[in-house]
């Protein structure tokens, strides 16, 4: 199925008359920097208040939920399973920014999490409560990865890896001063009890943000407000070079998607995603438990989950740069699941304190930059849109089991040190490793099957700074090269 692809696309772009399209690599270059000013920093607020919103839980469980909702046994561990199972079941939602306009995709289910996530306040029971946080993992499962297959329509291979890093890296830095926020809304006297306070002011910013992303989530490049008639046209000659046709949004290809679901490297993709996303999610939501049973008081464990979470913020961006750069990002993701694998082991067999807060520096930064870089990958080796679709429709859909595991490892009778789950996360980030290494051999087979079958002359330049020009005045580009025709190669 592979092969037969490759022959249509090639027969496509080889033959008859060239299909060169005017390029001017300043232009385009100036066009992507304003496409970053306009928007990544409101999807990066955005996904800030998601991640508030999904995990501040941990936050009110230390800060008197536990009691008023009488979350005995493992009830606040189901709080946080049926978040991940309802993301799962509704991951197929994020196809809904293919289909309709974006800017009503993202309005919509932007005001819907923000709704749910005030009206958390207003639980009065543990069955209340998790049919609010499952309506929640509902509405947010259509915004993250809606996005990043977003990205896809406004960046070129070679660019989008830097951009899915900047977008989530708003996790890690969300987490950095959601314990500082929830101490300051925590800490005070209020007729309200605390742990409603803190649903309620976090969530209420949520809801008045979706006006904002109905007016300025762009629809598409060429229809982008931002830009002026020139800077579409040259936006559109970007998407032609992607894809052979500037019209990305209203509808997707079944036949493509089918083919996703039997390609071997979307289903490593998915396995590695599982594997990083078992730690990626449990540890915010049990770091400030984990810190209170280090000897910390409650206070002070909401104040220590900021550093280990700023460093993550730094690293998930200087590593997801590193691979667009170097265009190595299975050697990145080697590095990133290592790093956090030896955090969770020092976590799991060390009883010094300070030791062990070190270690929580090393998972928070391993997890943490490990997700963009999967993201990023998964968009850099898929050819078309329906595929890059389908593909993160797989990652999130296995993915996302990872949470489900996850949230499951930290029971209270295995405190203070959760041996067992700080064992399995471990485990878990080397068979990343594992796994990234596997995947970039497999890579590098197709691309020399690539090689043999169109010379390796014909591949194009991907690496970030270089525009991917095939003319010898470099004044045209070829269309539809990153979909699988004679010049596409794998992303390593």
């Amino acid at each position: 199925m592979a092969d037969q692809r490759e022959e249509e696309n090639g027969a496509r772009l080889t033959g008859g008359e060239p299909f060169g399209i005017p390029y001017d690599p300043a232009a385009s270059t100036r066009v992507r920097r304003k496409i970053d000013r306009n928007m990544l920093p409101l999807f990066f607020v955005l996904y800030m208040l998601a991640f508030l919103d999904r995990s501040n839980i941990g936050n009110a469980e230390i800060a008197g939920m536990k009691k008023s909702l009488n979350l005995v046994g493992d009830r606040y561990e189901w709080l946080l399973t049926i978040f991940y199972i309802t993301y799962i079941v509704f991951e197929f939602s994020l196809l809904f920014w293919k289909i309709l306009p974006p800017h009503m995709v993202a309005a919509t289910v932007v005001f819907l999490w923000g709704l749910i996530a005030t009206l958390q306040s207003a639980a009065q029971s543990w069955s209340g409560m998790m049919a609010l946080r499952f309506f929640l993992g509902a509405f947010e499962a259509a915004y993250a990865p809606g996005v990043i297959y977003l990205f896809s329509f406004f960046y070129l291979r070679h660019e989008v890896g830097f951009r899915c890093g900047i977008f989530a890296s708003a996790a890690p830095l969300a987490s950095t001063f959601a314990g500082a926020l929830a101490y300051g809304i925590t800490n005070g006297d209020s007729k309200l009890a605390n742990w409603r306070l803190l649903f309620l002011v976090e969530g209420l910013p949520t809801i008045l943000m979706a006006p904002v992303a109905y007016f300025f989530v762009p629809d598409s490049p060429d229809k982008a407000r931002f830009l002026n008639a020139q800077e579409k046209e040259i936006a559109r000659a970007r998407a032609i070079r992607q894809t052979g046709t500037s019209e990305r949004v209203g509808s997707i290809d079944v036949k493509q998607l089918a083919q996703t679901l039997l390609d071997v490297k979307a289903w490593c993709n998915a396995l590695l995603y599982f594997s990083a996303n078992v730690s990626y999610a449990s540890l915010p939501v049990y770091l400030p438990l984990i810190l209170t049973q280090m000897g910390y008081s409650s206070i002070n464990a909401q104040g220590l989950s900021a550093p280990p979470y700023f460093i993550a913020f730094l690293f998930a961006l200087i590593t997801t740069f590193v691979a667009d750069r170097t265009q190595q990002r299975g050697l990145v993701l080697i590095a990133t699941s290592l790093i956090g694998a030896i955090g969770y082991i020092v976590l799991a067999t060390v009883e010094t304190v300070g030791v062990r807060y070190f270690a929580v520096f090393l998972a928070a930064a391993g997890v943490f930059s490990t997700i963009p870089n999967i993201l990023a990958w998964t968009l850099n080796n898929q050819g078309n849109d329906s595929r890059r679709g389908a593909g993160l429709v797989l990652i999130n859909v296995v993915g996302q089991c990872g949470p489900v595991l996850g949230t499951r490892l930290y029971p209270s009778d295995e405190k203070p040190r959760y041996v067992k789950g700080m064992s399995v996360c471990a485990a878990f980030m080397f068979f990343a490793a594992i796994m990234s290494l596997a995947l970039r051999s497999l890579l590098v087979w197709e691309n020399r099957r690539l090689d043999e079958k169109y010379g390796a002359a014909n591949a194009v330049a991907t690496k970030a700074g270089q525009e991917e020009v095939t003319t010898p005045d470099e004044k045209e580009m070829d269309a539809a090269v990153e979909d699988y025709g004679p010049k596409f190669r794998y992303v390593l």
